[in-house]
């Protein structure tokens, strides 16, 4: 990964963790050992999920840019849809709290969302990759060529 995708993955994911372990203690004493098991186990689901997705996307947006924003939305609504899977199957189970694992599974997924958005609008990152092949044609005096559509 580049070191802006890994700068994004980290400021994403530091922010989810701190929550995740303010819900674990949050949850151990309103709920027990039961509910801190069921808050590390969403911290963990989501860190895993979240940072999976923005891997992937950044894939997408090197191979496929011009399917890169499709791809973000469609890959926003399936972890949302397998993270609601996730909660509805573990429902009724007697491994972990399922409320203190529901409660740190939706907010971790809303922190991870601003953080990776705060640490998106933040980067500098380059719309146009630049060139030193065209630059340096260009300071000798000659025309660099077109490689646009010409009509």
């Amino acid at each position: 990964m580049p070191s802006n995708d890994v700068r994004i993955l980290a400021q994403a994911a530091v922010p989810t963790a701190a929550v995740g372990a303010i819900a674990v203690v949050i949850s151990g004493v309103v709920a027990g050992g039961k509910g801190a098991i069921g808050a590390a186990v969403a911290t963990v689901l989501v860190i895993a999920f979240m940072g999976l997705g923005l891997y992937v996307l950044n894939r997408t947006a090197k191979s496929l840019p011009h399917l890169f924003q499709a791809m973000g939305l469609m890959l926003y609504a399936a972890q949302i849809l397998l993270l609601f899977i996730f909660l509805a199957a573990f429902k009724n189970t007697t491994l972990f709290n399922p409320r203190a694992f529901a409660i740190t599974l939706v907010a971790g997924t809303l922190v991870w969302i601003a953080a990776q958005t705060r640490a998106h609008m933040k980067a500098k990152i380059l719309y146009v990759e630049p060139d030193s092949s065209s630059s340096a044609t260009s300071s000798k005096g000659e025309k660099p060529e077109n490689s646009g559509h010409s009509s």
